[in-house]
């Protein structure tokens, strides 16, 4: 688990840094990571961002944001956080395990966007098949869901939020998240 909060205070830095983004025109839906190992792969009428994506020896943050300003997508900002090899192992305590870390100080720590545990809620917290999703209330960030699986070995999580400006309901939010977390598995298959 001690990756897992290292990656989760990179998500929230890139998402304050791209809260605005909208990609002009078309762009990119999918994006190979660490030579092909994992490939993030945006739902439909969404692109991926590689100029904002922060990619290390081991892990990556890549954010994913609607195609064009005018689309029929909802304004959204999606960001995808890729860890390490084997790093999926923590999924291994179960939606008990991550709902017991993630409702703890340092677990709400991780999630919030100050870094401080008491400034993000916990809303709801839901197992859907092998994903553990949460939909989150940070003081910094709004609600906002945020899904934490596996692929190829990796921990990856993924969330789908507004902005301040053009705020989403929880259940586009949801419904962002869903269609995501389906393109990453079309995406990556055996995962």
């Amino acid at each position: 688990m001690t990756r897992l909060p290292a990656l989760l205070r990179l998500a929230a830095v890139l998402l304050l840094a791209a809260c605005q983004m909208s990609l002009p025109g078309s762009g990119p839906t999918r994006m190979a990571l660490f030579g092909g190992a994992v490939t993030v792969a945006a739902p439909f009428g969404y692109c991926v961002n590689p100029a904002s994506a922060r990619i290390a020896e081991d892990s990556a943050v890549v954010l994913i944001g609607r195609c064009k300003d005018g689309s029929e997508a909802d304004a959204a900002l999606v960001t995808v956080s890729v860890g390490g090899p084997g790093s999926a192992a923590v999924l291994a305590a179960g939606g008990q395990g991550l709902a017991d870390f993630f409702t703890s100080g340092p677990g709400r720590a991780t999630l919030a966007r100050s870094g401080r545990a008491g400034d993000v809620r916990i809303l709801r917290a839901v197992t859907s098949g092998e994903d553990f999703l949460m939909l989150l209330a940070d003081r910094s960030a709004g609600q906002y869901w945020r899904a934490v699986i596996g692929l190829r070995g990796r921990l990856v999580t993924v969330a789908a939020a507004g902005t301040e400006q053009v705020p989403l309901t929880a259940e586009k939010a949801r419904r962002i998240l869903d269609a995501t977390l389906s393109a990453l598995r079309a995406a990556n298959p055996g995962t």
